[in-house]
């Protein structure tokens, strides 16, 4: 299967400090991938490098035929300005944008979008909540529901499900089944081994650098993920700025 997306030596940071390290692999079209490591391991800043918000320090993103206006991105919750003064329905109708533009009305076939997203979630009868009154797991619902009306060939989900009950996981795992059956590719940053081993055929283990890439089973192996941790504790957040080329990078 051709590849979708390409990483080339890619190396990401802040303040020129990386965060993931010389980073290249593959990912095909219509991939079910999990990116899974410790806590501090890079997965959140090498999703924002992939879907456009942080640059890279070193190496390239390559994508397929899609550019960034392509890719659905659900942030962690945390993320989210949950003191923004919007209502779920608007929330969620951000989701349009790249077909209405940011001016774009509210005609009655987008609202009826919108009321479909919410209703496949489970949130009918939240339309006008402000989103700041959501539990954990109706904001993690009202992100899946932008997330549906965005189209997008590529889905890239930080931690979509954590810190929500058992019912919203398995309602939101059944749309990235969903997802991954209609071949779109699907990025998933996740903590649970046993939710991956189950439902991701492909996983990332990364710590800062690429401990293994492959195959569920190969890859979460007792003797990766102790690597994993070990490389994760080895790392010195006070080491000295990342020398790159003079050459900029760029994430084609």
């Amino acid at each position: 299967m051709a590849a979708y997306l390409r990483l080339r030596d890619v190396t990401l940071g802040y303040d020129r400090h990386p965060a993931v390290h010389h980073l290249s692999g593959e990912v095909a079209s219509g991939a079910l991938l999990a990116v899974v490591g410790p806590n501090g391991a890079g997965k959140s800043t090498l999703f924002r490098g992939i879907v456009g918000i942080l640059r890279p320090l070193a190496g390239t993103i390559e994508r397929g035929d899609p550019d960034v206006r392509d890719i659905a991105y659900l942030p962690q919750t945390t993320d989210i300005d949950r003191s923004f003064p919007i209502s779920v329905f608007d929330f969620v109708g951000t989701g349009l944008w790249r077909s209405t533009g940011f001016f774009g009305g509210m005609g009655r076939q987008a609202r009826g979008r919108i009321a479909q997203a919410l209703a496949a979630v489970g949130l009918n009868g939240f339309e006008n909540r402000a989103i700041g009154t959501l539990s954990g797991g109706q904001m993690q619902r009202m992100l899946f529901a932008r997330v549906l009306l965005q189209d997008a060939a590529m889905i890239v989900l930080d931690e979509p499900f954590n810190a929500i009950d058992a019912r919203t996981s398995a309602d939101l795992l059944a749309l990235v089944r969903r997802w991954h059956a209609e071949g779109r590719t699907v990025l998933a940053a996740l903590h649970d081994f046993e939710l991956v081993r189950a439902n991701f055929p492909e996983t990332l283990l990364l710590a800062r650098g690429k401990v293994a890439w492959g195959a569920t089973a190969e890859a979460l192996t007792a003797d990766n993920l102790q690597e994993a941790r070990r490389m994760c504790e080895a790392f010195d957040d006070g080491a000295a700025a990342c020398v790159v080329d003079d050459m900029p990078s760029r994430a084609a």
